[in-house]
């Protein structure tokens, strides 16, 4: 996972803002251990930290066009990058074999057009030296995160993580999923579906046959790599779907079309959580199942809470939720790291698709149930992609979603929506259980969901909540709203956890980055009007949903 830092609409000494782009840049190579490159010029700086992945030798950024016109900084993977250069056949000849430098051929071929014909995780920045402009994109879900800024003399920033723009701006924003911006132009929407509308799924059939071959291929697209990778193995059915199809293609080399054997033919799998976690059980039965080398990684509460402040600051937020589940996944990538692995593929994203968290079950009728994982897709950019990336990216690691594949995702939103909903006594997302419990222990095909969150350990959350109450006294809470005006933290965990954060992200347009919004076990607000058991509790986790959730380990 790289991370990719750029100047535009330069204002000033252009020369005095090199140092300044590298010291910024230097604050992300956590994303990036691998090189460092940087371009400048009088309107443009772009900066790059590399985590080599794909084309080990010659992939170094930022990449080039053939004249030296095109200049790209990019942090990502394009899936689809041989079928997009069959297509445009012998027009362009490529400097290096990155699956990334796709996208300065596309551009000259298409201009700014081009953005989703790609199929992949990616954040760039391309200058164009011809005609000093720019663009900017960022892919269709926000899988991989993006920000921009402003500094005093109005100098325009972009850079993959927040931290690199707080010395420097004096307002940030997420760039927003699915857009691109040109240069002296308002951000254009270019991810646009008709999935998005209920009238246009809701006589659609539902197929499992469908849903496994898409979900197959979603897998396969993304074993892309030159480099050793693994799969989180947390135990519930997403993780372990997505390992067993894994397992399938990892004996073959995926860049050669299988006609060799892959570099690293075992695949190894990893767990976290404290000793006896109901994800740890579920999850060696599935390694047992599928034959991985699995790894179970335990973490003490204290090692957990030791971390907390570090957490806060890779993940750059003070969601709740996110910052319990990301603290386990954020100790584990350091042990996967120190084993030689630089990817690993995991399972978020179907819960947003089938609507998996317990809160579903409330659901009044199938148009609210799908408008309710529309909400969620939108906002998942600042949940479960932005946890997945940065707590792995952390440690120099890269994470994939095969789940929300921009293929995958269409198949999958297209289902009847009245086919994934939790009624009749159906479990959630019965038809993706159907669908791949030949591959699973029957055990943990139709296990309830599980919060990653609580999955590592109930007395995780528990104890957190303990910890908070002591650390915050009644008045600090009460008169919280005078401190916090904007996202007033309503728990003492929540305050906690924003008084961390304030003092490593002190502008208030950086508070403004974090969503708010009462929620039971992850719903939106809006959910919250389905029933009102949901109302009477606010709190993430999923124990929350108590007429539903049953711990099954």
């Amino acid at each position: 996972m790289c991370s990719i830092f750029a100047i535009l609409d330069i204002q000033s000494d252009a020369a005095a803002l090199r140092p300044v782009a590298l010291e910024m840049s230097k604050l992300m190579r956590h994303r990036g251990p691998d090189w460092s490159g940087i371009f400048t010029s009088d309107n443009a700086i772009l900066v790059h930290e590399r985590l080599a992945i794909v084309d080990i030798e010659h992939g170094a950024q930022p990449l080039y066009s053939e004249d030296g016109s095109l200049v790209l900084a990019v942090n990502g993977e394009i899936y689809n990058h041989k079928e997009l250069k069959a297509k445009l056949g012998d027009k362009y000849h490529y400097q290096t074999n990155s699956d990334c430098e796709v996208i300065l051929a596309l551009y000259q071929e298409y201009g700014c057009e081009f953005l989703d014909m790609l199929n992949g995780i990616f954040a760039f920045v391309l200058y164009d030296k011809k005609h000093n402009r720019y663009l900017v994109g960022r892919d269709h879900i926000g899988i991989i995160p993006l920000y921009t800024g402003r500094d005093a003399a109005g100098n325009f920033y972009v850079a993959s993580e927040m931290k690199a723009l707080m010395p420097v701006c004096k307002t940030v924003e997420v760039f927003a999923p699915g857009q691109y911006l040109q240069s002296g132009a308002e951000p254009v929407t270019y991810y646009q579906r008709d999935w998005r509308e209920y009238d246009a799924v809701k006589d659609n059939p539902a197929s499992k046959e469908e849903l496994k071959a898409a979900l197959e291929a979603a897998v396969k697209r993304q074993l892309m790599s030159d480099v050793p990778y693994g799969v989180l193995l947390s135990g519930g059915l997403d993780s372990s779907v997505i390992s067993a199809i894994t397992q399938t293609y990892a004996k073959r080399r995926i860049e050669d079309n299988d006609e060799s054997g892959a570099w690293w033919p075992q695949l190894h799998s990893f767990a976290v959580g404290l000793k006896g976690a109901p994800d740890l059980v579920a999850a060696q039965k599935v390694a047992d199942a599928i034959g991985t080398i699995h790894h179970e990684i335990n973490f003490t509460f204290q090692e957990g809470l030791d971390a907390i402040k570090d957490v806060i600051y890779h993940l750059e937020t003070y969601d709740v939720t996110t910052i319990r589940a990301a603290t386990p996944m954020y100790l584990m990538a350091r042990k996967i790291k120190a084993m030689g692995i630089k990817m690993v593929l995991s399972g978020e994203g179907s819960d947003e698709l089938f609507g998996g968290y317990l809160y579903f079950h409330k659901a009044p009728n199938a148009q609210a149930f799908h408008e309710e994982l529309v909400r969620k897709l939108d906002k998942l950019h600042l949940y479960d992609c932005l946890r997945a990336n940065k707590a792995m990216a952390s440690w120099g690691l890269e994470a994939r979603v095969p789940f929300l594949d921009k293929e995958f995702m269409d198949v999958a939103m297209r289902i009847n929506p009245e086919a994934k909903m939790s009624k009749d006594g159906r479990i959630e997302k019965h038809i993706l259980r159907e669908a791949f419990e030949d591959m699973l222990p029957s055990e943990v095909a139709w296990r309830q969901k599980e919060q990653f969150s609580d999955g590592v350990g109930y007395s995780w959350i528990d104890g957190l909540k303990e910890h908070a109450a002591a650390q915050v006294d009644d008045k600090d809470l009460a008169n919280a709203h005078f401190r916090f005006p904007y996202n007033t933290p309503d728990t003492k965990e929540a305050y906690f956890y924003r008084c961390f954060f304030e003092e490593m992200f002190p502008l208030e347009s950086a508070a403004r980055t974090v969503p708010g919004g009462k929620s039971v076990a992850c719903s939106t607000p809006e959910a919250l009007a389905w029933d009102a058991s949901l109302q009477g509790v606010i709190d993430p986790s999923g124990r929350a949903v108590r007429s539903v959730h049953s711990a099954a380990y």
